[in-house]
């Protein structure tokens, strides 16, 4: 799924596992809000229908919402992600995952540890490897494996 500020109007493009030939839907809300609460709406549903699901999740402002919505959600209505995974797509190169500038950081203080997920489910790259070709190549051989029934970017 990916969300894009468009002419003042918010869309959401959501696709099934991403594949060759992948149709796309595009849901077009009024703003910022009614976008995530959508997005929400849809990756609830992707872990209800598939408890194992893997979650393509991102960091900064844009996801935070649909973020506070999937938490809200989790308290209310009891949806689990026990057995949920997650892979994120970047990281800064230096930074320990406690350090409050990484984006390890960002995911368990804006989702994680709001929610009953496994945090060994949760995957990022490691921005204080030694040898980061290595954690590329790491990262990049995970990604090949752990397909992501949804994207959030």
């Amino acid at each position: 799924m990916k969300c894009l500020l468009f002419l003042r109007l918010w869309f959401i493009i959501e696709t099934q596992k991403i594949q060759r030939g992948a149709i796309m839907k595009v849901i077009i809300t009024e703003n910022y809000d009614e976008m995530s609460k959508k997005a929400a709406e849809i990756i609830i549903g992707i872990v209800k229908n598939n408890p194992n699901a893997i979650l393509g999740l991102a960091t900064g402002s844009s996801p935070i919402g649909t973020y506070q919505y999937m938490i809200e959600d989790c308290k209310k209505n009891g949806t689990s992600y026990k057995n949920v995974f997650t892979v994120n797509l970047d990281e800064y190169v230096g930074l320990t995952a406690d350090h409050d500038q990484s984006y390890a950081y960002f995911m368990r203080t804006n989702l994680f540890d709001h929610i009953d997920i496994d945090q060994a489910n949760t995957n990022l790259p490691c921005g204080s490897a030694a040898d980061t070709q290595a954690e590329c190549d790491r990262y990049n051989a995970l990604l090949a494996k752990m397909i992501p029934d949804v994207q959030v970017l």
